[in-house]
Order: structure tokens, then C-alpha cells, then sequence
């Protein structure tokens, strides 16, 4: 696997912006409670990401799955804001859009971890 830090991870970059989507998504919202899990569930992805790669070994993994179910968590309350009108359904397409690229990249990340690790 070719990377030096977490910053060389397509996965962390698409994280970043997507996390940098939803608080712009998400200025305007007065739903506090809602608007907070969802920003902090969106952040989750992408430091968790660059977390585990900075610790390495099997805690990577784990970080990674850390930013699975956010990501999980993150597409379930896309689903609540689209059902009470929060966002919009340009919105709502592009999120979930992202989520699922993200998604699997992740797993595919940790896939690749775990066939490079039986090989060493």
C-alpha cells in the first residue's frame, strides 16, 4: 500500500469534504440536536480515518470500522432530515451518494489492510 500519512488516503479527503458539505448543508438549520449528530457524525468519518492511520496495525482496522458506522449513522439521519424537509432532494441524492463511495472505500481499505497483513 502506497501512503505516507493519513493525508494521502483518498478515503480521509473524501471524508473532509464531505464533512465540510454537511456544515454548509447545515448553516442554516435550527434543528440543534439533529444538525449536531449529523456535523459530528460527518466529522467522526474522516478523523477516525486519519486516527487509526496514525496508530497503525489492528487499530486501524478498528478505526476504519469506527468510520463505517458513522458513516452508517451519518446516511440514517440523511434519511431523517429528508423525511422532515431539512434537506432537499439534490441534497439528499448527493449525500447518500457520497456515504456509499465512502462506505466502501472504507471497506475496501480495510480489506486490503487485512490481505497485506496474512501476507507480511
Amino acid at each position: 500500500m502506497a501512503f505516507q500519512s493519513f493525508e494521502d488516503l483518498d478515503v480521509w479527503k473524501k471524508a473532509c469534504q464531505l464533512a465540510v458539505s454537511v456544515y454548509e448543508l447545515l448553516r442554516e438549520c435550527r434543528d440543534y440536536g439533529l444538525k449536531d449528530q449529523m456535523q459530528r457524525a460527518a466529522v467522526s468519518i474522516a478523523s477516525n480515518s486519519a486516527e487509526g492511520c496514525e496508530r497503525g496495525g489492528r487499530d486501524f482496522d478498528r478505526f476504519l470500522r469506527i468510520a463505517q458506522g458513522s458513516c452508517a449513522e451519518l446516511r440514517t439521519q440523511v434519511y431523517i432530515a429528508k423525511r422532515i424537509e431539512l434537506i432537499a432532494d439534490p441534497d439528499f441524492t448527493e449525500l447518500l451518494r457520497e456515504l456509499k463511495q465512502i462506505s466502501k472505500m472504507l471497506h475496501g481499505l480495510r480489506k486490503s489492510l487485512n490481505t497485506e497483513s496474512r501476507i507480511l
